[in-house]
């Protein structure tokens, strides 16, 4: 049994379906949504880069956690729009753990990020005075890293437990990426040490980053809504209120899908799976970014500028 680690097998991707009908409207569906989710992150940050007005904390970690989106979205949709084409669905050994490892990586580094962004709200609303200093460049800098620093050795652990058994017998991922719970089902090593740190492992990352977002905008609510005057509190309530939603999109898929036992895995995980991989990426940009003021101000400096052109 142990010659199967050591040949490299091929896995084999089940996909979202095997229906034949199906294959061309969905790939037609997230080759749009891919597409939107790439242009949308890319222009978020160059409109950033370029507009001196969206250099603060706030732009600084949406451009990280759109660059964060551009890569968990790549390191699934292309394998995804090739095998609904194609219907190859093989993925080599190596393929297979290269895809896992980003994917766990890039999404651990998001949960950090929206920690960070939520954390950079609290600041900005609660404690105004001290923000300059609190969120300084260094300070955000320093957020980013350790966003990406907890992100890689999570990675690599979630990675070690995933593949460090052996497989034997059909290699078919009930699944359309490699992901944990459905190559763990594959192993024909026992799993429960691997299935018990995975959990453990992303309970603290999702518990903790979102006991923060939750603090954060518990304490936001609470001075927004002693402010004295309207306005003021409705804008205030407005920029929390869009985050809230696409961390709530984001966290429920999420928990939904890692935060259960491997034997209550179904079908419903691939539905979920499809929100947090290719549909959250594709809504961040506008959840945060069209809906605020000083972007829409950007936007439409742009448009002048490129009418003035012409």
């Amino acid at each position: 049994a142990m010659g199967g680690n050591h040949t490299q097998p091929e896995f084999i991707l089940l996909g979202i379906t095997d229906a034949p009908w199906a294959q061309a409207p969905l790939f037609g569906l997230f080759l749009l949504i891919y597409v939107v989710a790439l242009v949308g992150n890319t222009g978020l940050m160059i409109l950033v880069w370029v507009a001196p007005s969206l250099h603060t904390p706030m732009y600084f970690f949406l451009t990280h956690l759109s660059l964060a989106d551009i890569c968990y979205s790549t390191v699934i949709s292309p394998k995804m729009l090739t095998d609904l084409l194609f219907g190859n669905k093989t993925i080599p050994w190596a393929g297979c753990v290269t895809q896992f490892h980003l994917f766990a990586l890039f999404v651990t580094a998001e949960c950090h990020l929206l920690a960070a962004m939520a954390y950079d709200r609290h600041v900005a609303i609660c404690h105004p005075l001290s923000y300059v200093t609190a969120m300084s460049p260094r300070a955000c800098w320093q957020l980013v890293a350790w966003s990406y620093l907890v992100a890689s050795l999570s990675a690599l652990i979630y990675t070690g437990c995933t593949f460090g058994g052996s497989f034997c017998g059909p290699r078919r991922v009930e699944h359309f990426f490699c992901d944990a719970s459905p190559v763990l089902r594959l192993a024909c090593s026992d799993t429960r040490g691997s299935e018990v740190a995975i959990f453990a492992l992303a309970a603290a990352n999702g518990l903790g980053t979102s006991a923060v977002i939750l603090l954060s905008y518990g304490r936001v609510l609470h001075t927004v809504l002693a402010m004295r005057s309207a306005p003021s509190r409705a804008r205030a309530f407005h920029t929390c209120a869009s985050h809230l939603a696409s961390v709530s999109v984001f966290y429920g898929t999420l928990f939904f899908m890692y935060l259960q036992p491997a034997s209550r895995h179904g079908g419903q995980d691939k539905v979920a799976s499809v929100f947090y991989t290719v549909v959250s990426p594709m809504l961040n940009p506008f959840i945060y970014s069209l809906r605020n003021k000083e972007v829409k101000a950007v936007l439409g400096k742009c448009r002048r500028r490129m009418l003035n052109l012409y």
